[in-house]
């Protein structure tokens, strides 16, 4: 795949820890990588790609992590689906990419040991994919859907990340 041998824009990440129970298994470098590996696709715009490949402003994102009382008021407000949900992303544009994502830690352990993963592998997996929705992504139709999910694959074997989806 040739997006994902594109060096990665700048960065500025914030690190936000509402709820602390999986902080130590996050360390800050590691999620960098997660988002620089899901910068380098660029946004899902062709167009936009290729007019802006490497923007000279950094890509701002948030990565907040919270319980599931914070996941469920967000997902209630913002999407109108009373539960909590594993990765909430509040795109404000999408190149060079500004946005909050919002990670559950009860949703993606509960997810993770229900699916036998590795949780800081699915970790990385919900931050590449919430990073890809800041640039526009999106998984809505089954075309879409499926080259989303073909891209995360691809990163996440750049990670040495198993398919999250097998």
């Amino acid at each position: 795949m040739q997006a994902l041998r594109t060096a990665a824009p700048l960065l500025q990440l914030s690190v936000q820890f509402a709820s602390g129970t999986h902080r130590s298994a996050l360390p800050r470098h590691k999620l960098q990588r997660w988002v620089r590996a899901a910068l380098r696709c660029g946004p899902a715009n062709a167009r936009l790609r290729k007019a802006k490949p490497a923007p000279i402003e950094p890509a701002q994102i948030t990565l907040r992590f919270v319980d599931a009382a914070e996941g469920r008021e967000l997902n209630r407000a913002y999407r109108g689906k009373d539960y909590a949900t594993n990765v909430l992303t509040f795109d404000y544009q999408p190149w060079p990419p500004a946005a909050d994502i919002v990670l559950c830690d009860a949703v993606i352990a509960g997810e993770a040991a229900e699916q036998g993963k590795d949780l800081a592998a699915h970790y990385a997996h919900m931050v590449v994919h919430g990073v890809l929705h800041a640039m526009g992504w999106d998984h809505e139709l089954e075309a879409d859907a499926e080259r989303m999910e073909a891209t995360e694959r691809a990163l996440l074997l750049t990670l040495g990340i198993a398919d999250p989806y097998a």
